[in-house]
This record gives structure tokens, sequence and C-alpha cells, in this order.
């Protein structure tokens, strides 16, 4: 496939833009997008399936995957995809990774399977990362794994259809930092210009070209893929502005309103706790804690944390700490309790497989899912004012979702009072019905005297009122 010239393709693309886009849209004087005031009750419809969902897997998927951590018999301690930056690798070195890049194993299909038999409700995967590769048949690049590799095909396609056809939300990362755009150098002790770095700089007079080829990359992505969420990261650069962050957000919501767009995507961000500073209105529907969760819940704040299942996002092969399934599914639990998502990550070989020690963890947490679903999908962060000694609850409606991890040895769990009459007690994996009697601390709940779950039991308790 012959690509046209940027400037070509822009024009083109600017000709093609409907007059009046969507009704909630005005294309302003400088052709920024101007975004209309949404009320708080669209904004919690855009944002309902989101916030049901609870989790969903991420995906690092690259060239980086090529390497896998190694380069000239060095192993990095860093994380996989960052390998540009931590060996100093020039662009043009970098680039020879493409040619090797062939993930003849991939299958989109099952990619799918995994992640929705562990439970996950969307996908998020990586469209283009630091190191200015794209992983989809990008019009305005030969730079992608279309045109730089022998595999020839678009994955991006294939998984974004599957995800439809198996019933999830598929979502995109972008980097707005790129280190492969020759607007981009380094300058900085011991680098070369053209390898990565924390933090690049922008010649002279080019970062609008730099923002025009994100805008016609993102308008690929939306229009010819219809992401559920596009999840911007790299925002942190010196010459990335807040002002930025609001031209793009509005940028994208106006080739699809409904699109969920998170916090990184400004300025906002308070480093890696991921909420945002609230010193003004940020551009972004949501908060990106990574590699933690916050310590309690945010009435009225949308959050996700997300997270590693062993030390790397992108794929080193030597990368053995990985999470037990234990700390997994108690993560989920944790996350939800607080009233936020758990975007859970893996990070496939070259070949394009998803390591095992990922799709057995995957598996087992699919296998708790099953039972205890319903605890998590839908629910609001715990009603009680402390976290719970035991282990931590959910709520939805009636229903308050105990989540026991410290089963009780005398058969008595007591639960502090929320304010409301209990009218049923029961175990999910039952349902079996238990004994309640009420005292000054609350709720005694009678359990058997064996946990049905080792990592997690789930007890429900109904009241009489919302």
């Amino acid at each position: 496939m012959v690509k046209r010239p940027l400037l070509y393709v822009g024009l083109m693309l600017l000709c093609l833009i409907p007059s009046g886009v969507v009704s909630e849209h005005s294309v302003i004087a400088n052709g920024s997008q101007a975004t209309a005031t949404e009320t708080p009750a669209e904004r919690d419809q855009r944002m309902r399936w989101w916030r049901e969902a609870r989790f969903g897997m991420f995906i690092h998927w690259g060239v980086y995957a090529v390497p896998a951590g190694e380069y000239n018999g060095q192993r990095s301690k860093k994380i996989g995809e960052w390998i540009m930056e931590w060996a100093n690798i020039p662009r043009a070195e970098y680039e020879k990774f493409a040619p090797q890049f062939n993930p003849v194993k991939f299958d989109a299909r099952e990619w799918v399977r995994i992640a929705k038999e562990a439970g996950m409700k969307y996908i998020v995967i990586t469209s283009k990362h630091h190191d200015g590769f794209s992983m989809f048949d990008s019009r305005v690049s030969n730079y992608d794994i279309v045109d730089s590799t022998p595999y020839r095909r678009d994955p991006m396609r294939a998984l974004a259809d599957e995800s439809k056809k198996q019933g999830l939300k598929f979502c995109f990362y972008y980097s707005i930092l790129d280190w492969h755009h020759p607007s981009a150098y380094v300058e900085a002790p011991g680098k070369d210009p053209t390898a990565g770095n924390t933090q690049t700089r922008l010649k002279q007079d080019t970062k609008g070209e730099y923002v025009k080829y994100m805008k016609e990359q993102l308008r690929e992505l939306v229009t010819a893929y219809d992401p559920a969420v596009l999840w911007f990261d790299g925002e942190w650069q010196d010459w990335w502005t807040e002002a930025d962050g609001k031209d793009l957000y509005q940028y994208v919501r106006s080739l699809k309103p409904g699109i969920v767009i998170n916090n990184r995507v400004g300025k906002g961000r308070k480093g890696m706790d991921g909420l945002s500073k609230t010193d003004q209105q940020y551009s972004g529907d949501f908060g990106t804690p990574e590699q933690r969760i916050p310590p309690s819940g945010l009435p009225g704040v949308d959050w996700e944390s997300c997270m590693t299942m062993n030390d790397t996002w992108g794929f080193k092969s030597y990368d053995d700490n990985w999470k037990s399934t234990e700390k997994i599914i108690r993560n989920l639990i944790d996350i939800a309790s607080k009233g936020g998502n758990y975007l859970l990550n893996v990070g496939p070989t070259a070949e394009g497989l998803i390591p095992q020690p990922s799709v057995e963890r995957l598996a087992a947490v699919g296998r708790w899912m099953n039972v205890n679903g319903e605890s998590i999908y839908g629910t609001t962060a715990s009603p009680f004012a402390k976290q719970l000694a035991f282990g931590r609850a959910t709520s939805k409606g009636r229903r308050i979702y105990l989540h026991v991890f410290d089963w009780p040895a005398d058969g008595k769990l007591q639960v502090p009072s929320w304010g409301k009459p209990v009218k049923t007690a029961y175990l999910m994996a039952g349902p079996t019905k238990l004994r309640f009697t009420e005292n000054a601390e609350g709720v005694v709940v009678q359990t058997p005297a064996k946990a049905p779950d080792p990592v997690a039991s789930v007890i429900v308790i109904e009241t009489a009122e919302k």
C-alpha cells in the first residue's frame, strides 16, 4: 500500500469533515473543537457502561517485544517497553526491530476469549506507545505493523471485530510522547538525540505539525475501529499543556461524542497516584492510579487502577515475578470496594502469545468471578465509614456484598452498623441462608465452620430498604 504524504492526507481528511460533525459540537475559528456543556445526567449515561464494568484487560504490545528486555547482552531492570530509553538506542537502530516482528501466533479470538473468561468487560491495547510504532494500519505513517513488518496484517482490526463479536468493549491506548517522530529530539547528558528519554524536546516551530499528525492518527483510530475509550499517556512532557489537553479532548469527542477519555490527555493527574488535581477543572473523564490503589473511596470521582501482573508492562522474557491469583482477586475486590475499576495488564510476546502464567492466573480469576461476579459488576463503593477488618464490601441497591478474606474461627462475623435494618443474609456460593442477630455494634452473622472460598468468600446482606 502506497502512503500519501502527510500534508496531502491531512488536507484530504480536513475536506472529509462534515460541516456540522454532530449537533453536540461546534467548530471554532482556529480549527479546534468546542464541546457543549454536558449535563450531569448526560455524563452519567456516557460513563454508565464503564462504571458498571469494573474489570478490564490492558495489553502492552509492540516491537519492544522483540528484544524482550535485553539489548547488546544487557538485561534491563526497567519495564520492557522503555528499552529504547534505558539502552539509549538511536532511532535508526530501534527501527531494525520492526523487520523482526512477525506475530504469526496471534489469535484475536483467543485473546478476547481469555479476557472474557476472566470476567473482564473491556480491552485497552496500545495503538502507539512512546516508541512511536503504530500497531495499526496508519494512512499517515509507514512506521506501522502493516508496512514495516513481515506480518503485513492489522491485528487491531481483528481485535476490534472479535471484541464486538464476543461482547467486550474495545479501547485504545495512545501515547502523546513519541520518540520516533522527526519533530522530537533528546537533549540530555550521555543521551543520543534520537533515542528514547523521559523528557523530549520539539524542534522549533514543529509542535503544530506533530499535533496535526496525532489528530490524524486519532481520527483513523476513532473512525475505523470505534473504540469505547481513548487512554492517553506520555502527557508529562514540558511542551504539552493543559490547553493542549482540553483541545485534544474536545477534538476526540467531536469524532465520537460518547467516547470515554482518561485524565492523561491533559496535565491534571498527580503523578503515579493518578487522580486529578483540584485547583482547576482539568480535561479527562477518569483518574489513573498506576501500580497502586487509593487508600479509601472517592465519592463522585471516577478512577481506574492500572497494574502489571509481574513487574513489566511490555514483554520481558525473564520477568517471572508474578502476582498470585489471591493478590489479583483481592486487588479487584479492594478497588471495587472503593468505587474504582481494575485494568490488569498482559504483555504478549513477539510471536503474538499471551504468556502462560498470565493465562493461568486470568483463568483462576474467571473461576472466582463466575461465582461472585455479581458482587463486582455494577456495584458502588462500600457503605461503611471505615475499611472492614475482615475484608471489603461493595453495594448495589438493597444488597451489601461482604468479601471475607479472614474467615471467623468462632463462626461469628461482626459487621458494623450502616444505619439500615437487615432483612436477610446468605452465602453467594450457596446460596445458603445465614442466621444473624443485631447488637450495639451492628449485625453478627453466623457463618459455617469452613469458608466457601479460601481467597474471598462473599456474604450477601439484603436490607429492607434502599
